[in-house]
């Protein structure tokens, strides 16, 4: 089945003559008239004519229900696939004329679920950018709140997390995460909001690390829980793969009937 796997070639290719980015970019984010399925699902699509403008150095939530086509926001900035019609652009340059490894060393990603690898503490946080020295991974390791804890460990720094990061909490493989992310130094960040199965403590300094990182950058997060995502610049309201409202929180509650939903059943006080 390995072997199955290491011989399946790849769909996403660079095209022959690939326009390369300049050396540094803005980092602006643009969905023209997006439609776009999964291979699996033909007759379904999971995006429908979606059109937005993620602006840099704003950060721009997306929230709706499950299956709303969040998740595959993330996928097409990614170029894991290409939409059905329409473009994306990086600073006016269309994704799909660009090289795709090329194009990914611009994104950072902070998932839902970290992915913790079996090796020490400073190992996973290198894995953000290979070649960084030991003073950039240390610095953002100070950054993501990373510190605070790495030196408690038996062996600070290099202790081994064990396999997924057995010996590490919730709140601590995150903010490993997030120091990847601060390593790799990427205009555009991409952020599955996922802080709910946090303890208060751990929650706030996972959202002080991520106020750090999303600074000066073009940042897009899935919201599971509009209390993260209040103070957003722009509110992209999904659902059943179309862009149906956006703007402000307080623009949202009183236009949309589905953000207004949303924000009363998870702002309301539990009646007594």
């Amino acid at each position: 089945r390995i072997s199955e796997l290491l011989d399946e070639k790849a769909e996403i290719l660079a095209p022959p003559h690939p326009v390369g980015f300049p050396p540094e970019i803005k980092g602006e984010v643009k969905f023209s008239d997006i439609t776009f399925h999964y291979p699996t699902r033909i007759k379904t699509a999971a995006l429908k004519n979606v059109s937005f403008v993620a602006k840099p150095g704003e950060v721009t939530a997306i929230v709706g229900p499950s299956g709303a086509g969040k998740t595959t926001l993330f996928a097409l900035i990614q170029r894991f696939y290409d939409p059905i019609t329409g473009s994306i652009l990086i600073d006016g340059i269309d994704i799909k004329t660009t090289d795709p490894l090329e194009l990914r060393k611009h994104i950072a990603v902070v998932p839902q679920d970290t992915i913790i690898f079996s090796g020490t503490v400073l190992d996973n946080i290198r894995f953000g950018s290979p070649d960084a020295s030991s003073d950039a991974v240390m610095a953002a390791a100070k950054a993501a709140r990373v510190e605070e804890f790495a030196v408690k460990l038996p062996k600070g720094f290099d202790t081994e997390v064990g396999e997924r990061g057995v010996t590490l909490s919730g709140g601590q493989r995150q903010r490993i995460a997030i120091a990847r992310a601060i390593l790799r130094q990427a205009p555009i960040l991409l952020r599955d909001e996922a802080t709910s199965a946090l303890d208060a403590e751990s929650e706030s300094l996972v959202q002080e690390a991520l106020e750090k990182l999303t600074a000066n950058r073009t940042t897009l997060v899935v919201a599971h829980r509009l209390a993260t995502v209040r103070n957003a610049n722009r509110i992209l309201v999904f659902d059943g793969g179309k862009l149906v409202a956006q703007g402000t929180h307080s623009q949202l509650v009183k236009k949309s009937a589905l953000y207004a939903k949303l924000a009363k059943l998870q702002f309301s006080a539990p009646s007594t």
